[in-house]
């Protein structure tokens, strides 16, 4: 899809949901949307799966929007969370691949982390704790639906709200298994905040 699309005559500040409308006439104009979301989109996939799988499957999330853009429903929520509920379920049909990045990391040295990219936020913050093995082998353990709301909060910071409409959940089991995924973290790794690399107060 090319990025350079003439939406010259679109009106200016056009949301998101009347860009996914607009498109349904004129679908060069969905480049708005990928242009937008693109970056943040492999941002989370890289950092679930690494960044040469993000190239591809940030393509196929997108193509995959495009096709089901009639679907959308802006009574439902937003475009982005919309987004995010598509790479969460095309990340999902590569578990094997994400265990598998979850336990190269295990084993990594911690100063290697530094040279993984900005993509790698969730390893990142907890490279000055020295927790990035230990941090891998408890996210390896918990339960997808709970890493899934964990990990759109710590790559994508969505909202509760935002992550509700992505997994297509009521926003306080959003906020049960979030509580769930972080006591574990915590417990995994000595007291340690996984959120944010420093020790819980």
């Amino acid at each position: 899809m090319s990025a350079l699309q003439d939406v010259s005559d679109l009106p200016r500040g056009a949301g998101d949901a009347d860009l996914i409308e607009e498109s349904l006439r004129f679908p060069e104009r969905f480049a708005v949307l990928y242009n937008r979301y693109v970056s943040e989109i492999h941002r989370y996939v890289a950092g679930r799966l690494g960044t040469q799988i993000a190239d591809d499957l940030t393509a196929e999330i997108f193509l995959a929007a495009f096709h089901g853009r009639a679907g959308f429903d802006a009574r439902r929520g937003v475009v982005r969370g919309w987004l995010y509920g598509i790479a969460v379920n095309t990340v999902a049909g590569r578990r094997r691949s994400e265990f598998r990045r979850l336990q190269a990391l295990q084993r990594a040295p911690v100063e290697g982390v530094a040279d993984a990219g900005h993509e790698d936020l969730v390893a990142r913050r907890l490279t000055a704790a020295g927790v990035q093995g230990r941090l891998a082998s408890a996210l390896a353990t918990i339960p997808d639906a709970d890493r899934d709301v964990l990990l759109l909060v710590a790559l994508a910071e969505l909202s509760y709200e935002e992550i509700a409409q992505a997994l297509d959940i009521p926003a306080g089991t959003v906020g049960s298994r979030l509580n769930r995924a972080r006591k574990k973290l915590r417990a995994a790794l000595g007291g340690v905040n996984p959120m944010f690399g420093g020790a819980d107060g």
